[in-house]
């Protein structure tokens, strides 16, 4: 009996402290956002929001309110859904409310990276220089030279350029976008070991396109890879995966190419001068693409298949393209020089810029964590104060609490391309809620801090491959009365959304 009961009270003292990190014993404090932990320790109701977060977070809003705390996989979320008071969140000081911890945690588990402490300042200071202003020009015109060598390369060939060529429509956007992307941060085969420019043009066709086929694997895995759920066969694969990629996009690979981006130049130099390991560097190369080519290609595919959906909407973008065309002085034309779409020429297209927002606005959902470094006070637009502990986590999901918010945007699951144009063509941003102008109306690209430094390239892409997809050749629905795909609910949270099945579509040459 002498023995028996410290070994007792050892295993009790045990049991207790396990339960306690399950989060049995925590109660909702005074002043604390009512709580759910759900019926499962530690678990809590992570199953149910991997499900389908949207309905989720629908039914926890309805059970408890615009602020509630949920337990999801050993972690507290504070969720956010009050849109008036989305500033509350999105201004917090990085002191309190921290984005790169949550995101360093993520990207060493889908990419094998260890991100520095530094990351997020370097990404942005990078991405404000290459990415927008004159760095933005250079890489719309490097787009556009891979966009005409994967869309118009046969344009001066002797094939027969009246017959309808059919394929799956998601497909084809992913692949082209994906590619074109590719190959203009990454760089280009150089004519001179290929033995000339159109080999060198052919070889990028055909890795770009090899590349896209792994790529379009691990993007399948990507969820799972995510939530850390994989099955042993599929963890072996998407280790395989990482490990071509990898080595595809190595820095002494890189080194041999033409026209490697600044952008992506700078990331490596930086990560070099700093003495980063060259493997260590090999992988975040592999961020860069998935965090740039991984949402682009599903936007570009809804965008297409709305227009081609809506007779007017397609009439009145096809219509502006045509003028901005006639315009320029330049002319689609078979044999004659290919259309070059300038950033200039992609600031006049006011109703492609609704439409490509309303799209994004009907399928981005990003899902916006913070960890919380400090006890805070959260204080909500009506005056309301709520108290968030140190060692939560906090999310807003601007899909659900803006995107399909009626109030907000009327007829809310309808896609209307002049929603977000005024009258007189300029861009519309006075949005309403409760009377109150809503300052976040839209948020694609997530917000603050974590707001997607590659936005305006990002939107330039999907524009120029939609412009050029309109200006040269007719597309139609094969089935037209087909019904419009579903959305893939196990992607909820991670930016574009993806259709449950392709839908068919066929194009061919105007000319």
């Amino acid at each position: 009996m002498g023995l028996l009961l410290p070994i007792l009270l050892g295993f009790l003292a045990s049991l207790i402290g396990g339960l306690y990190l399950l989060g049995v014993f925590r109660q909702r404090q005074p002043g604390e956002p009512p709580l759910d932990k759900g019926l499962i320790p530690w678990l809590g109701h992570v199953l149910e929001f991997r499900r389908n977060t949207l309905k989720f977070l629908d039914r926890m809003k309805q059970k408890h309110g615009d602020v509630f705390t949920v337990q999801l996989g050993g972690f507290y979320i504070t969720f956010l859904q009050d849109p008036l008071s989305f500033g509350a969140f999105i201004k917090e000081s990085r002191e309190k409310l921290d984005f790169g911890k949550f995101a360093k945690h993520l990207v060493h588990r889908v990419f094998g990276y260890v991100a520095e402490e530094s990351e997020h300042h370097t990404l942005q200071m990078s991405s404000n220089k290459h990415l927008k202003g004159d760095g933005l020009k250079v890489m719309t015109q490097a787009m556009m030279g891979n966009l005409q060598n994967l869309m118009l390369h046969s344009t001066g060939s002797d094939e027969d350029q009246s017959t309808w060529i059919e394929t799956g429509l998601f497909m084809y956007s992913y692949n082209i976008l994906f590619r074109a992307g590719y190959l203009s941060l990454y760089g280009n085969a150089p004519p001179k070991f290929e033995g000339s420019e159109d080999k060198a043009k052919k070889k990028d066709r055909d890795e770009s396109e090899a590349l896209f086929k792994e790529f379009r694997k691990y993007d399948q895995l990507f969820p799972n890879l995510a939530y850390g759920v994989l099955s042993p066969r599929e963890r072996s694969e998407a280790q395989r995966l990482m490990e071509l990629f990898w080595n595809s996009l190595s820095v002494q690979k890189m080194k041999i190419k033409d026209n490697i981006s600044g952008w992506v130049w700078d990331m490596q130099q930086v990560r070099e001068e700093k003495g980063m390991d060259e493997s260590m560097i090999n992988k975040y190369m592999f961020v860069l693409l998935w965090a740039s080519q991984g949402n682009t290609g599903p936007a570009a595919f809804w965008l297409l298949l709305f227009l081609m959906k809506n007779p007017e909407a397609m009439r009145a973008v096809k219509e502006e393209v045509d003028r901005v065309l006639k315009e320029s002085g330049q002319k689609v034309q078979r044999g004659g020089p290919l259309v070059d779409l300038t950033h200039e020429m992609l600031l006049k297209t006011p109703i492609l810029d609704s439409a490509l927002e309303e799209t994004l606005r009907l399928t981005a959902a990003p899902l916006l964590t913070r960890a919380v470094l400090q006890d805070l006070t959260l204080k909500m637009a009506d005056g309301r104060e709520y108290i968030i502990r140190k060692g939560d986590r906090m999310a807003m999901f601007p899909y659900s609490a803006v995107h399909i918010d009626p109030e907000i945007h009327p007829d809310p699951h309808s896609f209307k391309y002049d929603r977000f144009l005024n009258p007189d063509m300029s861009k519309k941003t006075d949005f309403y809620k409760e009377g109150k102008k809503v300052k976040y109306y839209n948020m694609p690209w997530g917000a603050g801090v974590s707001m997607c430094p590659g936005r305006f390239f990002a939107t330039n892409e999907m524009k120029q491959f939609v412009f050029l997809k309109l200006a040269y050749f007719e597309i139609e629905l094969k089935n037209p009365d087909e019904k419009i795909p579903e959305i893939d609910f196990r992607r909820w949270g991670f930016g574009s959304m993806q259709p449950d099945r392709d839908i068919d579509f066929r194009y061919r040459f105007r000319f």
